[in-house]
């Protein structure tokens, strides 16, 4: 995995830079930072909007308390080769199957340094990061924490989070962020610990960007990874029995199970009165959930799922728009037509919706009031 590694010679805390091979021969590029004395290890995983860069300064603020630092650029971005995709849809297959080897290419270098403590190891992720950090913690039990910054997870990394009952999470988001609130509390939903930890910002911006605008969220998460990564016993306690699902998990298993639909919308009543906060479900998801179902010729239970997301998200024109597809799909013309006249009164308020989708949400829209009337 491992090919010719360059190290530049440096003094404790101070960056080098660090040549990888990826496994397929790609080569990587990351930075080091060195306390210069035994001590645990971190592994940080940048946004696809930025690079290894973006996690400088927290970087010399780890290796300054002690911890050994490693940031990797992903191939296709900062020093690293590999190609540059310009949308997240070119580059998904690229994420899929050959991030997790680079992930452990990185990996494989911070843990065989002199001094790093293979027992003790943490990991940051931001965006695009996120879900490479819980995966990269399942490939790596050795792993004590992860930090996850506005950013979602696959169903493979939701399950290993059930499965973690270990290991704490702590995640962060802002609110003006698009979904990224809702959807890091859903993705800390999944895990089982009991000292799990979100912060919650009000204007922050995106991942790593938060840094800059939350001057206090950077020595947060180097507080957790002294308690969770340093400092905690090397064993972590065993539960002497199970412990039960999550509020989250149970939701899913309902709703994806033959017949518990209707369960899962009794938990869903019962949670959204019990904690208002706890978010069972992101607007997307449930969204492409009930497009799977409608694709699958089950109209009725699409129908039952974005009501569901509707309520959930009232202020949604996209919810309303995707529960008009599957009023039309069943035949119910009517129901379909005021589902859409409310999509598009929704629209002109929906503030979430990026530009570049407004435009084309509004033309399908008002193409299907048209046809509708």
């Amino acid at each position: 995995m491992l090919a010719t590694v360059f190290v530049a010679a440096s003094a404790a805390a101070q960056p080098a830079a660090v040549s990888l091979k990826a496994p397929d021969g790609i080569a990587l590029k990351a930075t080091y930072v060195s306390p210069g004395k035994p001590g645990p290890g971190l592994l940080l995983l940048h946004q696809c909007n930025r690079d290894r860069k973006a996690w400088t300064g927290m970087a010399t603020a780890a290796a300054a308390r002690g911890f050994h630092v490693m940031a990797l650029d992903f191939r296709g971005f900062g020093d690293s080769e590999g190609e540059r995709f310009t949308t997240f849809q070119e580059r998904q297959p690229t994420i899929e199957q050959k991030w997790p080897g680079d992930v452990d290419a990185a990996y494989a270098w911070l843990v065989s340094q002199t001094g790093v403590d293979r027992d003790r190891i943490g990991i940051a992720g931001a965006s695009c990061g996120v879900n490479q950090a819980v995966l990269a913690a399942r490939r790596h039990p050795e792993v004590r924490t992860v930090v996850l910054l506005s950013g979602g997870t696959t169903p493979q990394a939701r399950e290993y989070l059930t499965q973690a009952e270990a290991m704490p999470v702590m995640a962060a988001a802002s609110r003006n962020d698009g979904d990224a609130v809702t959807g890091m509390r859903w993705v800390l939903g999944w895990s089982r610990h009991p000292g799990n930890k979100f912060l919650e910002f009000r204007a922050a911006g995106h991942g790593t960007d938060m840094f800059a605008v939350e001057r206090g969220l950077q020595p947060a998460i180097l507080d957790w990874f002294d308690a969770q990564v340093r400092n905690a016993p090397l064993t972590a306690p065993v539960p002497a029995t199970a412990s039960k699902p999550t509020a989250v998990e149970e939701f899913w298993t309902l709703l994806t199970s033959p017949g518990g639909l209707d369960r899962a919308f009794q938990l869903y009543d019962v949670e959204r009165r019990r904690n208002p906060n706890r978010v069972l479900f992101p607007e997307t998801d449930m969204n492409a959930y009930g497009y799977e179902r409608l694709q699958k010729g089950h109209p009725d239970e699409a129908i039952a799922i974005f009501r569901m997301n509707v309520d959930a998200y009232p202020r949604s024109a996209n919810s309303y728009d995707s529960l008009a597809d599957a009023y039309l799909a069943a035949g119910k013309r009517p129901e379909a037509l005021a589902a859409a006249e409310e999509a598009l009164k929704r629209l002109k308020t929906d503030k979430a919706i990026p530009e570049e989708f407004r435009t084309i949400l509004r033309e399908s829209i008002e193409k299907k009031i048209r046809e509708l009337k």
